[in-house]
């Protein structure tokens, strides 16, 4: 799944390219591209035909589009293989393009979403209630992330120590803190030098402070760099990877030498996932050993 980073280059895109264009046509290609709005793909099509693209926006990792002078926003969710293009009115189609949007403008270009796995989707929403961004008012129960202005370190610590859980799966609830997924959790965790298993009860508010403090490190790092792609499926809305898995200190690399201590990384099941740690570096918490 895309994080932080790889949804942040997107938006990027969309800002310089989609940002402030007028919507002329909706093509809804196929239905579940569009299961998240109830009311189907010809209402889809309809409702934002006309609508006048705002800033585009992002919360952890989720991304939206608001439309200028309304109370909604267009939700975009990536799944495991969702890509918004921007490519040219006549560029062949991809295999698997799912929503085409084009504008009203004479630039030539239009919005493509294209999704292998048809996991992801377009949808419409209206703004949660107070909302200054446009905020889809389904994912306003999400976190803020530790790249927002507005992320509350006290507030996160707190809560932190309230969970009584564990460090990663602390990492990873969207309601604690947001836009952080597998990978850079076990970057940050390797930066930080603590197991994925250590209860966050136990975590110092400079322990915790530090670790926040890595987990933006490495976040910067991959926006710096595009991302992280493992496949052609992780791209920005020209088609391009990121290469931030160059860079990478722990995860992927079971077996390899630790880059700080030399020790052969370990790999552990986790979650339906995967955890990449150093066992001389990030010793586990003595109910996980």
């Amino acid at each position: 799944m895309p994080e932080l980073p790889e949804v942040e280059v997107v938006r990027r895109g969309l800002e310089r390219w989609v940002a402030g264009r007028t919507v002329d046509a909706v093509e809804v290609l196929h239905p579940r591209a569009v299961r998240r709005h109830p009311a189907g793909g010809a209402d889809f099509a309809a409702r934002l035909a006309g609508q006048t693209i705002g800033i585009p926006r992002r919360r952890g990792k989720y991304l939206w589009l608001p439309l200028e002078g309304r109370e909604l926003s267009v939700l975009g969710h990536l799944g495991m293989s969702g890509q918004l293009l921007v490519q040219p009115e006549d560029a062949p189609d991809e295999k698997h393009l799912r929503i085409r949007v084009r504008f009203k403008d004479g630039a030539g270009t239009e919005l493509r979403f294209v999704d292998q796995r048809t996991f992801g989707g377009l949808s419409l929403h209206e703004a949660a209630a107070g909302s200054e961004d446009g905020l889809p008012d389904v994912i306003a129960h999400i976190a803020r992330d530790p790249l927002d202005p507005l992320f509350d370190e006290a507030v996160y610590h707190l809560a932190l120590r309230a969970k009584r859980t564990t460090v990663k799966r602390a990492l990873l609830d969207q309601s604690l803190i947001s836009g952080v997924g597998n990978i850079y959790a076990d970057e940050a965790l390797w930066r930080a030098r603590l197991h994925y298993e250590r209860p966050t009860a136990t975590l110092t508010r400079p322990r915790s402070t530090e670790l926040l403090g890595h987990v933006r490190d490495v976040m910067n790092a991959a926006l710096a760099v595009g991302g992280t792609s493992f496949d052609s499926l992780y791209v920005n809305v020209n088609g391009e990877s990121g290469y931030f898995d160059r860079s990478l200190d722990a995860y992927g690399r079971e077996d390899e030498p630790c880059r700080r201590c030399g020790t052969p990384m370990r790999r552990r099941p986790w979650m339906n996932r995967s955890s990449y740690f150093c066992p001389r570096c990030q010793r586990p918490p003595r109910a996980a050993s």
